[in-house]
């Protein structure tokens, strides 16, 4: 299979740089997957769970949060807020965050405090999820 260099950028860290046969990106319209040789193209990446495959390699899974791809030239950039694999999700506080994040939903706040508490839940709960579709339990 052909490959394509890919370089997954977190805020704080270089997550991932190297060859890819494939990677698959959660979207707002759904799931996208990016193979060698794709068309140029540059698209929202949501919060959600992220999948890539080096050559010769297992698939790899990460929980990534809100950012953007840019696929050009067989070069693909991916660029989030943060990116976790399975084994650095602490799910005790993933669920702590989660449950104080619907805490401060049902509180009444500013508009501004009611979607940093909606982008909370949504990360925590997307952490849970890839930490338990990972197989690696809570």
């Amino acid at each position: 299979m052909d490959a394509f260099t890919v370089h997954i950028l977190a805020a704080d860290r270089t997550f991932y740089e190297g060859p890819c046969e494939s990677l698959v990106i959660p979207a707002s319209d759904g799931e996208r997957g990016i193979w060698a040789h794709h068309a140029n193209m540059i698209a929202a990446v949501v919060p959600g769970r992220l999948r890539w495959r080096a050559p010769g390699q297992p698939d790899q899974l990460a929980a990534v949060s809100a950012g953007m791809v840019k696929v050009e030239q067989n070069d693909v950039l991916v660029l989030v807020d943060s990116a976790e694999r399975p084994d650095e999700i602490d799910a005790a506080r993933a669920k702590r965050d989660a449950d104080e994040a619907r805490e401060a939903l049902l509180q009444k706040k500013s508009r501004q405090e009611h979607r940093i508490a909606e982008a909370t839940l949504a990360r925590a709960l997307n952490r849970l999820r890839v930490k338990s579709s990972s197989g690696m339990g809570q």
